[in-house]
């Protein structure tokens, strides 16, 4: 691969290949067909592989789509790192060719309308409870009580179930449980929102690979105006 069109016609030729890899690396993570995250990557492939094509960064085509911004970046990353493994010795000419793309691409997303984001900077003490969450060596998930989905997680956690941090959230608390132990935690999360005292428990969680993970669990709930979230923190042992 000598130059960007060639890098282009390669993206097109390996397009399943790399999305391959990059499932194995999401696990559960990974994007479903129909989702809007997933039209988001087939809008970035189209525009990185036009750009290449041309010789000129294209305007990236954002218009109808609504995503969560903090996911559909690292699943931009995630797809440019995979495609950099299917590379193999020419990996590095493929980055170099896609991180301006992906960097423009990302930055396009953050300034427009389409990402779910809350406006305006978190306040201080939001901020330093963020941070103080990041610094503990035990995985720390919010739950979404009514839709089951994750709403953000800790480094900790990404660590825990192999999968990047951001590309957690908004998927569903259930792809990381065992199918055995999932009536076992909806018990537990159906008790803590009908009450207020944290719950202690152990139960398993399951790595990208579906893996069981032995853990030792507190759930307490937070509740604000508009929603309850489960705040678990999960201890491997």
């Amino acid at each position: 691969m000598s130059g960007s069109s060639e890098i282009a016609a390669w993206l097109i030729k390996r397009r399943l290949e790399i999305e391959r890899v990059m499932e194995a690396h999401l696990g559960p993570a990974a994007p479903k067909p129909g989702a809007a995250e997933t039209e988001a990557l087939r809008r970035f492939r189209s525009y990185a592989t036009s750009s290449l094509r041309r010789g000129v960064t294209d305007e990236a085509a954002l218009d109808g789509l609504r995503v969560n911004e903090r996911r559909t970046t690292a699943l931009l990353a995630a797809w440019c790192e995979a495609a950099g493994e299917v590379a193999g010795p020419h990996a590095q000419r493929v980055d170099d060719a896609l991180q301006p793309l992906f960097v423009s691409f990302r930055d396009a997303l953050r300034t427009s309308n389409t990402g779910r984001r809350k406006q305006g900077p978190p306040r201080a003490g939001r901020r330093g409870v963020m941070a103080a969450i990041d610094r503990i060596c035990d995985a720390f998930f919010a739950v979404d009580a009514d839709s089951g989905r994750i709403v953000d997680a800790n480094p900790a956690a990404a660590a825990l179930l192999g999968v990047a941090r951001d590309a957690l959230i908004d998927v569903e608390a259930d792809c990381f449980i065992p199918s055995s132990d999932r009536s076992g935690w909806w018990t537990q999360f159906d008790a803590v929102t009908e009450g207020t005292e944290p719950r202690r428990f152990k139960a398993s969680l399951a790595d990208k690979a579906g893996s069981p993970i032995p853990v030792d669990c507190t759930i307490t709930l937070h509740a604000t105006r508009t929603r309850k979230l489960a705040l678990v923190v999960a201890r491997p042992g």
